[in-house]
């Protein structure tokens, strides 16, 4: 059985993953790739652009090496839609999946949503919590395994879609792993026409996505120069959070006018 911790739901720590936990998980990130891929790839269009950037890092990174994922969060399908664009044989290997954070309130509000996103290896983040909180714990956890996170530093959907402070939960999660992780900055566009963000919610065909992938970031010298002068983890934080933003806000740029010539093309 699962561990509890407080209302919601986590899978166990230990190698030794009960058989039925491991297969329903197996079970539901297949069916939500594959979803995931039907959906926006097949039923929808979409552009990606340095996309050997995403698969470089997310297989040919350094063993044992954890991967930060960041990107900005336009509508409540972004994250697992926009895995869409990877592998099938990726999208249905649980092992290789992304850990990703989600508001405790809204999917860990009842047993039956908490285990069906614990499945998903979705783990929730309490809003106003703060940075110590234990989503963050758990995010830290799994890269320090090595393993591949997603993160949304906006900390909610973004519905104006003017560019907002991200959160310094992020730089928090950097900071405090035991090995930095790398991080790779994600912008894209549009996927707001896919589930618009009003009533009654349903997903639309026939619309336009731009990805961008980024350049891969890593922040190992910066944190280890940061320490070494006695910087607060307050202000190390808050330095990663501003290098990721100037990172995104100058893809977010270049991503929205590829996504304005993309629209134009018949």
């Amino acid at each position: 059985m699962p561990l509890k911790e407080g209302s919601w739901l986590i899978p166990p720590r230990t190698k030794k993953i009960p058989w039925l936990w491991r297969i329903s998980s197996r079970f539901t990130v297949s069916f939500v790739g594959l979803y995931s891929k039907v959906w926006l790839v097949w039923l929808n269009k979409v552009q990606v652009h340095n996309s050997e950037v995403l698969q470089d890092v997310l297989v040919k990174r350094p063993k044992g090496r954890g991967l930060l994922t960041v990107s900005n969060h336009t509508s409540c399908l972004d994250d697992p839609l926009l895995w869409g664009i990877l592998k099938t044989r990726q999208l249905v290997n649980r092992d290789f999946m992304r850990w990703t954070s989600a508001a405790e309130d809204i999917c860990f509000n009842n047993r039956m949503t908490s285990l069906f996103f614990s499945f998903g290896k979705v783990f929730p983040i309490v809003r106003g919590d703060g940075v110590y909180q234990k989503g963050t714990d758990f995010a830290i956890e799994q890269l320090d395994f090595g393993k591949w996170v997603h993160f949304f530093p906006e900390g909610k959907v973004n519905m104006t879609l003017e560019f907002v402070r991200l959160k310094w939960g992020v730089g928090r999660i950097i900071a405090d792993c035991k090995k930095t992780p790398l991080v790779l900055p994600i912008w894209h566009v549009g996927m707001e026409q896919i589930l618009p963000n009003r009533t009654p919610y349903i997903p639309l065909i026939k619309k336009k996505v731009t990805y961008l992938v980024g350049n891969p970031l890593d922040f190992a010298k910066d944190v280890e120069f940061l320490k070494s002068t006695k910087k607060t983890p307050e202000e190390i934080r808050k330095y990663i959070t501003d290098k990721i933003q100037e990172e995104m806000l100058s893809m977010r740029n270049v991503a929205e006018h590829l996504h304005k010539e993309f629209t134009l093309l018949q």
